[in-house]
């Protein structure tokens, strides 16, 4: 379960490349003061397509590990929260505005999932899992 030198480099490459995606996010379309003014639904896709991005970057970045459960769990966290995130935006294309807490909750998942962190985490538990099977503490 121990990281070998080509899985390291691998997860530090998907790493990097997930910082960029989540930063250029940030500085070219979330923190800019013109983002109110794009219509809602591009916002929506453009948020959409940058998770959908670090989905895909996770799943190469992962899927190559020689750790197979990372990637399940990848998988399923992003997967279900996508559900989640793709309902409530169809309910409010469908059907008008949905509530403050609601759009609250769906950008707290999709930031959460475009984040670095659910990566790092992966990672750090990973080498943790890794000690610990291998009686190194």
């Amino acid at each position: 379960m121990k990281l070998y030198n080509s899985d390291r480099s691998r997860w530090i490459g998907g790493l990097i490349i997930i910082v960029i995606v989540y930063s250029l996010f940030y500085l070219l379309f979330a923190d800019r003061s013109f983002t109110y003014d794009i219509p809602r639904k591009v916002r929506h896709i453009i948020k959409f397509g940058t998770t959908i991005l670090v989905y895909f970057i996770g799943t190469y970045h992962l899927g190559k590990l020689s750790d197979r459960w990372m990637a399940q769990v990848w998988h399923f966290i992003h997967i279900s929260l996508l559900i989640i995130i793709t309902s409530i935006g169809l309910y409010d294309w469908a059907f008008g505005m949905v509530g403050t807490k609601t759009k609250e909750m769906a950008a707290t998942m999709q930031e959460f999932l475009i984040s670095p962190v659910l990566y790092v985490a992966m990672g750090i538990l990973n080498k943790r899992l890794s000690k610990d099977l291998n009686g190194n503490q």
